[in-house]
């Protein structure tokens, strides 16, 4: 296969395999707002809506343990056929789930659909390197990131629409017919690789590194995280976890076919690459989770309003993508991932000085006042998006061809972890810190006193609990901005050659 075909043969072929990223990514998200009708319709009690989360859970689990076998599989067998198998199993999860009768089968539905579906950006992101040369893949690798990111927008309105039409099935089964296009358009539109003899895959350490990382997941996922940092199945997880990773690196050193050969990998930048996608996880997981409570909890919002505040930062999350890709051909992949990342961590110091009245809020250009939540928002989510290009680049030069399927994997698994590391550790410091700033705090009983008297003492218990919440919101974007510098550090280690000199 040539390293460069023409033009519009390799934009047809990014262009296909971007859709088939924006399909998985538009269901990792397309749940949420549909949760509700789902939980009625299995006959979940509204008050219990942990009973639900692994319908969540189970679709990241697949997406982030089979990512790097597949990954790795790509590299053996070819792009193409890995993302017709990948959009065929995700079909197959899809009729699971929308047919499921009960949680047991949906769940089941959704571990098929995120397994499937979290091979496609990485292994799309080797279609990139495979067709372009390393100066001129910053651009359409941003675009392939915007187009990922663009789910986390889209997926939420887009299940909501789908549900309010023909119900919450409605979202799995549409899924069949696009899932069927794509795979004809992966077929013309994809340049065809031969398997490549004498290579074999790595399923033994593949399968270890899944279990570690399903086990880890679980560890980490605490439904109830106001009475301990993990759940009660946390810690013996953990150490399954643990034990599992053992077995993977000891089983790597007698492999004969190494899931990721570090040996052909120009380690000091390929690692700073997984520190920074980690990091950036974490700061991106923040947002996601903290920014809708802080509408709720502190504005006043609806869910409607806390997801409508939060696209801001989506929206600018997808754009910057983009034009991290145009700046890194221009400026270098270090000097776009570090600027990002400060950015990022500007935008977040900003929003951990939020006053109370942040609606009323503004900077001043001008004659012209402009919203700062937006503007913080905004600036937030563009210095995290800034950063997918270079990291791309930087994976993808690191390393050998024959291994651009897995290094891509590792860049996305590693930020996946930063998100459920994050989460859990955020989480359970911003429990704490509230539980410490409300323990001399007690609610009013209207006993004994007038009516005007108890309207008055719960008005001021009801200031004092907000007040907490502002304190607690504000030192968690706080942690937030400190994640994001130290991820700055680590890209100044992303290596002097860069996607413009190479």
């Amino acid at each position: 296969m040539s390293r460069a075909p023409v033009l519009p043969r390799r934009r047809l072929a990014a262009g296909v395999s971007s859709v088939a990223v924006l399909l998985a990514a538009l269901d990792a998200y397309v749940v949420v707002t549909v949760m509700v009708d789902i939980m009625r319709d299995m006959g979940i009690p509204i008050e219990h809506p942990e009973r639900a989360t692994p319908i969540v859970t189970a679709y990241l689990l697949g997406y982030v343990a089979a990512m790097p076998l597949l990954g790795q599989l790509s590299d053996r067998v070819g792009r193409a056929r890995v993302i017709q198998g990948c959009l065929l199993f995700f079909a197959v999860g899809s009729v699971v789930s929308a047919a499921a009768p009960g949680l047991p089968l949906l769940i089941a539905g959704r571990l098929i659909q995120g397994a499937a579906g979290g091979a496609l950006l990485p292994v799309t992101f080797a279609v990139i390197s495979d067709l372009w040369e390393p100066k001129a893949r910053p651009l359409p690798l941003g675009l392939v990131g915007a187009a990922q990111e663009l789910g986390s927008v889209v997926g939420p309105l887009y299940g909501a629409a789908l549900a309010a039409l023909s119900g919450w099935r409605s979202v799995f089964w549409v899924n069949l017919p696009l899932a069927a296009v794509a795979m004809v358009a992966v077929q013309r539109g994809l340049p065809k690789q031969a398997s490549k003899s004498g290579l074999k895959v790595d399923l033994g350490g593949g399968l270890l590194l899944a279990f570690s990382l399903g086990a880890l997941i679980v560890g980490l996922y605490n439904p109830d995280p106001e009475q301990a940092i993990l759940p009660p199945w946390g810690p013996p997880m953990l150490l399954v976890a643990a034990a599992g990773l053992v077995g993977f690196i000891l089983w790597e050193r007698r492999s004969p076919s190494r899931l990721l050969d570090m040996s052909t990998v120009d380690s000091g930048p390929f690692l700073a690459c997984l520190g920074c996608s980690f990091f950036s996880g974490a700061a991106l997981m923040a947002t996601l989770v903290d920014v809708p409570l802080l509408a709720r909890t502190l504005l006043g919002e609806d869910s409607l309003g806390g997801a409508l505040i939060l696209s801001r930062f989506l929206a600018a999350l997808a754009v910057a993508a983009v034009v991290g890709g145009v700046l890194t051909r221009r400026a270098g992949e270090r000097m776009v991932a570090a600027g990002g990342l400060l950015l990022a961590a500007g935008a977040y110091f900003s929003i951990s000085r939020w006053p109370r009245n942040i609606l009323e809020s503004g900077y001043g250009l001008g004659s012209l006042e402009v919203s700062r939540m937006g503007v913080d928002l905004v600036l937030a989510g563009f210095g995290l998006g800034l950063i997918i290009a270079p990291l791309a680049s930087v994976a993808l030069r690191s390393s050998s061809p024959e291994q651009h399927g897995v290094v891509s994997a590792s860049v996305v698994v590693a930020r996946m972890m930063g998100m459920l590391v994050g989460i859990a550790a955020l989480g359970a410091a911003g429990v704490y810190r509230f539980q410490q700033l409300t323990r001399d705090l007690a609610p009013p009983f209207p006993f004994e006193v007038s009516p005007q008297e108890f309207q008055k003492q719960l008005g001021a218990y009801e200031e004092a609990v907000r007040a907490a919440l502002h304190t607690e919101y504000g030192e968690l974007f706080a942690i937030t901005s400190a994640v994001c510098l130290v991820g700055a550090a680590l890209a100044m280690g992303l290596g002097g050659a860069s996607a413009r000199d190479s």
